[in-house]
């Protein structure tokens, strides 16, 4: 089976860089200047509700009450810099760059109310569209329950997007507003490139097999896989006509059905920037992201983008903490700019790590463990039920409400009521020994972990939601260094048990949800979407505004 993936206009000829918008006939270059126009212009924003959200009054008090959008070669630009969103992962027709030539000749027929009704319209759809391209088109709080954090206010300055106006550089007014982040940046360009490949040809999809591809085989099956890996960016595995793209015509020689040594490179490569185990063997995983639709990614990276446009700009000499939570990765940059990064384990898809914003405040050296109310319900009771010497086997306390500590032969396991269960501070306790904490309402924290083995898989969503970071300790260190604390983490983890150090200035730390984001190397990944959170933003996304 092909592929072929019908696209707009719109979208294709942003990313081959043609021209989409041509004057049409008879629409001549008029200019306005008469009072009655700007009366009624003056008459249509003050009965403008929409005025009242986006900046369109300001807009005009800086041009000192002029109109904007009364010549063709101003729409032009106007459509022009409208359809440049599309490598944005935003839909020009949501601000009607679509229809706004047409409506301009209409406009032009009309009398002074019509123009300027044209005129405010035009400008709304500029000022959503930078709106839009700055901080999102979907509030965050519509996608994610647990989202914590304020959108950002505008940031850019709307005198310059007046002189943009003015000179018919509109893509200098989208430049003001759009994230200007090396991964944003990353990820457009690749949209772009997958746009372009969309328009460019097909590729056949690989069979399903009852066994894996390997190192080694021969089979008809390899000489799709090059022409598969080819579509993702592989494309010296293929020999083709050098007037041709790598996917389109491809002329095989006798050894394309080979699996050698260069494919499995190609193999692992590929396996590697989509988070799957790196053995270079074609198993199912491999081969369901092999056969990934071009249109499917277009969307990913779509979704992607928005997320970006969430994320709040951070001075660089700005220290923080990032976990990339589908990414398995995070991120410490420290106040001298050094980075520091280290592999995670999150939340699993039955209890998803949640989008948090916040301050880290302290450190738990040696902690106990007071287990949470779900994996005390869910996961603890059962065994306790099946066998009481389990608390034994594990120190685990439990606890009367107001920290009395019970005994457990006297508590109806059946009904226990009001306690809490505490596992001691030791080798077998889940925290580890140190624990980072930041203020938030899901009791989300980082922590160290006995079970070290758990970094060296792939797929790492297997926690109950709290977040195990390999290498902890040395990050608690870097934490009570760069904020001028006198402790030593040496010192403090010989001590005793739950230990609280505050740190005497707060570091800000973001949990984020991204299934395709720059890697350190500047290739984009495309992660699992492990808690399916994509579909439900792309439908956002899809929603006319």
């Amino acid at each position: 089976m092909n592929e072929i993936l019908p696209l707009r206009r719109w979208a294709i000829g942003v990313a081959l860089g043609l021209t989409l918008t041509h004057s049409p006939l008879g629409i001549s270059t008029v200019y306005a200047d008469s009072a009655p126009l700007q009366q009624a212009l003056a008459q249509q924003l003050s009965s403008s509700v929409e005025a009242h959200r986006l900046p369109i009054a300001e807009f005009y008090q800086l041009r000192d009450g002029q109109p904007a959008w009364q010549s063709a070669v101003a729409v032009e630009s106007l459509v022009a810099g409208l359809n440049s969103l599309a490598i944005d992962g935003l839909a020009p027709e949501d601000y009607h760059a679509d229809t706004l030539l047409d409506e301009f000749q209409r406009s032009q027929a009309g009398d002074e109310a019509a123009q300027a009704s044209f005129d405010v319209k035009a400008t709304r759809s500029l000022l959503l569209a930078l709106d839009h391209l700055e901080r999102g088109k979907v509030n965050p709080r519509d996608v994610e329950s647990q989202w914590d954090a304020p959108r950002p206010e505008r940031g850019y300055s709307l005198l310059r997007v007046v002189h943009a106006v003015d000179d018919r550089a509109l893509e200098n007014a989208m430049a003001l507003a759009r994230p200007s982040s090396a991964e944003y940046q990353q990820l457009r360009a690749t949209l772009k490139q997958h746009y372009q490949l969309a328009n460019l040809g097909s590729v056949p999809y690989l069979d399903a097999r009852d066994e894996s591809l390997r190192p080694g085989d021969e089979a008809d099956d390899v000489s799709v896989l090059r022409q598969r890996l080819a579509l993702w960016g592989e494309a010296e595995l293929q020999v083709a006509d050098g007037s041709a793209y790598p996917m389109i015509s491809v002329q095989a020689s006798s050894n394309r059905r080979t699996f050698d040594a260069p494919l499995e490179a190609a193999v692992r490569r590929f396996q590697r920037r989509h988070l799957l185990q790196e053995d270079g063997v074609v198993g199912e995983q491999t081969r369901l992201a092999l056969n990934t639709s071009v249109a499917a990614r277009i969307d990913q990276l779509r979704v992607n983008l928005e997320r970006a446009r969430w994320i709040r700009p951070m001075q660089s000499a700005e220290p923080r903490v990032w976990v990339d939570i589908a990414g398995y990765r995070m991120h410490y940059v420290r106040p001298n700019g050094q980075h520091w990064d280290a592999r995670v384990v999150v939340g699993s898809s039955r209890r998803e790590t949640p989008i948090i914003h916040s301050t880290i405040s302290h450190l738990t050296i040696n902690p106990s463990w007071t287990i949470p109310p779900t994996i005390m319900r869910e996961d603890v009771l059962p065994q306790v039920r099946a066998d009481i010497d389990y608390l034994a086997r594990k120190n685990i306390q439990v606890i009367s409400l107001s920290g009395e500590q019970l005994v457990a032969e006297e508590i109806d396991w059946q009904r226990p009521g009001g306690v809490m269960l505490r596992q001691v501070a030791g080798s077998g306790n889940p925290l580890g020994r140190v624990v980072v904490r930041f203020p938030n309402d899901d009791m989300i924290y980082l922590h160290d972990t006995p079970a070290r083995g758990l970094f060296q898989r792939e797929q790492r969503a297997l926690s109950s939601g709290c977040i195990r970071v390999e290498g902890v300790a040395e990050l608690a260190q870097m934490l009570l260094q760069d904020t001028g604390s006198r402790y030593q983490m040496s010192t403090l983890l010989s001590g005793g048990s739950d230990r609280n150090v505050s740190l005497t200035q707060r570091i800000p730390i973001a949990l984020h949800y991204l299934t395709a984001w720059p890697n350190a190397e500047g290739e984009v990944e495309f992660r699992p979407d492990i808690y399916r959170r994509d579909a439900t933003l792309l439908a956002a996304l899809r929603r006319p505004v």
